[in-house]
């Protein structure tokens, strides 16, 4: 039986059916089981590329600025289109978007699976990333819209803790399969679970849409991939470079042109493709600024701690993989609970507390060397991270999504993922180069501590300012107030001027 489709011919064309999907029902829980395969595929790359580095490193004789590439190359084109990606959902239908975004994923997860040197399978990766850009903003796009209104906080956090959980898991796969054969099945991989995932979506994900599209924005839409892909490329290339080379001058003043075109273009636009009324809510610019310090922390902190493991602590892939299983289950657990408390008292405590925790993480992460315990440390630190991430995932992404209109879903989804991406991004190129680690420091343990130290270190403070930056932005926690809707960016809160 095809999906029912919540475009609705009458009135209220491509508007969600009235009430919307409740997450008990058995239609709710294939739509949850679709957007978590969907997030879940793109996170069990990233993770497992970690754990795969050094792999790749000695079998195609990469060295580190180009194992970076590996993974910045799939950042780069997945930020740069992801906005775009997200207003084309609104526009055409976000299960189509999402569709054509896997299917594009699984085809570049083969060509990374074929890649006969490094700079293949840093293009392969690239291409990874624009069906990453399709189908990211998409999955959480359609949780919003398919989901009754009291529902979505917990949809949201069901699927942040179980996208966790795909991410978390696929470390010790990854290390299972580079101990059986070699790192190239990390991609393979992707094609049993994207073909399940495209017919549960052909089946049970209803379609949805903005209730009334306008034109497409091209000019609109072509300028923001412009500004995002050259700042990016700017933000990746710069860091490894002793002085500026004259292609990233030239996508600096490229990049910095297109943004103020963007700008002076939406503002004057019938049909703006980001709307500035997006960004008048101050939960939603909130949002996206603690998701930028956390995103950025979390990208370089997993960027170095994997490789760290095994290289310092001398850990199989299989042993590293497995010091991720508490974290997996304290967020499999907690983040469905922690996206419902949110709703009821605001997301203040959580996304004050939460990165917190994280940081307290990443400081006991200072003290791995080859003596370190197991048990005494490695698994303490990630079920302190687990808490973090459990207590804060859930709220930030509510908040981001739910501080605008249901219409704009597509777009809020899509910012938030480009910001968590270019702050990745750009702390996975700065960093390292920043404290020395280049060339072939991570082959050897000395040159590898050292600057690990010092990321563990970074990532911490910006966690902590995170979590200031969130008490201060987003008002005193409580439950919504006699005679409001909703606590501000919280469920319901759909003020443009806020």
């Amino acid at each position: 039986m095809p999906a029912r489709s919540l475009a609705v011919s009458s009135t209220t064309a491509g508007a969600p059916a009235p009430g919307g999907i409740a997450v008990a029902s058995a239609e709710g829980r294939w739509v949850l089981v679709a957007a978590v395969l969907g997030s879940g595929i793109a996170g069990i790359d990233a993770a497992v590329m970690n754990v795969a580095l050094p792999f790749i490193g000695r079998d195609l004789g990469a060295d580190f600025s180009q194992l970076q590439w590996t993974v910045t190359g799939y950042t780069l084109s997945l930020a740069g289109l992801i906005v775009l990606a997200g207003a084309l959902g609104d526009h055409f239908g976000r299960r189509r978007v999402f569709l054509a975004g896997v299917t594009c994923f699984t085809a570049a997860s083969l060509l990374c699976a074929t890649a006969p040197g490094i700079d293949a399978l840093i293009g392969a990766r690239t291409v990874q990333g624009i069906g990453g850009a399709l189908m990211t903003p998409a999955s959480l796009a359609i949780i919003q819209a398919s989901f009754r209104e009291a529902d979505r906080p917990r949809a949201i956090g069901i699927w942040a803790g179980f996208s966790g959980v795909a991410s978390v898991v696929a470390p010790f796969i990854g290390g299972w399969l580079l101990e059986m054969g070699t790192w190239r099945w990390i991609f393979v991989i992707n094609v049993p679970v994207a073909t399940v995932l495209v017919l549960v979506a052909l089946r049970h994900v209803p379609e949805s849409r903005e209730a009334s599209p306008a034109p497409m924005n091209w000019l609109g839409s072509f300028l923001a991939v412009l500004a995002l892909a050259a700042v990016t490329y700017v933000l990746t290339a710069m860091p490894s470079q002793r002085s500026a080379s004259p292609a990233s001058v030239a996508c600096l003043v490229i990049g910095t042109g297109a943004a103020a075109t963007f700008v002076w273009h939406e503002r004057r636009s019938r049909s703006p493709m980001l709307p500035g009324s997006v960004f008048r809510s101050v939960p939603f610019v909130a949002a996206n600024v603690v998701t930028f310090f956390i995103y950025g922390a979390f990208g370089a902190f997993s960027f170095v701690f994997t490789v760290a493991l095994e290289i310092i602590a001398g850990y199989s892939p299989v042993k590293a993989g497995l010091t991720l299983l508490p974290l997996t289950v304290i967020a499999l657990l907690l983040s469905g609970p922690s996206g419902q408390l949110s709703a009821r008292i605001g997301p203040r405590m959580q996304m004050t507390v939460g990165p917190v925790l994280c940081a307290v993480a990443a400081l006991m992460a200072v003290r791995l060397s080859s003596y370190t315990g197991y048990w005494t440390t490695v698994i303490p630190l990630q079920c302190v991270f687990g808490l973090g991430l459990a207590a804060m995932v859930a709220p930030l992404t509510a908040t981001a999504l739910s501080s605008v209109p249901a219409d704009h879903a597509g777009v809020a989804s899509g910012v938030n993922n480009a910001v968590a991406r270019a702050a990745a991004l750009l702390w996975i190129a700065a960093l390292p180069p920043a404290v020395g680690l280049t060339g072939s420091a991570y082959t050897d343990a000395s040159a590898l501590g050292s600057g690990y130290r010092g990321i563990c270190v970074i990532c911490a403070a910006a966690l902590v300012l995170a979590g200031v930056i969130a008490a201060v932005a987003l008002g005193r926690s409580g439950p919504p107030s006699r005679g409001t809707k909703a606590w501000p960016g919280g469920p319901g809160d759909v003020r443009q001027g806020a």
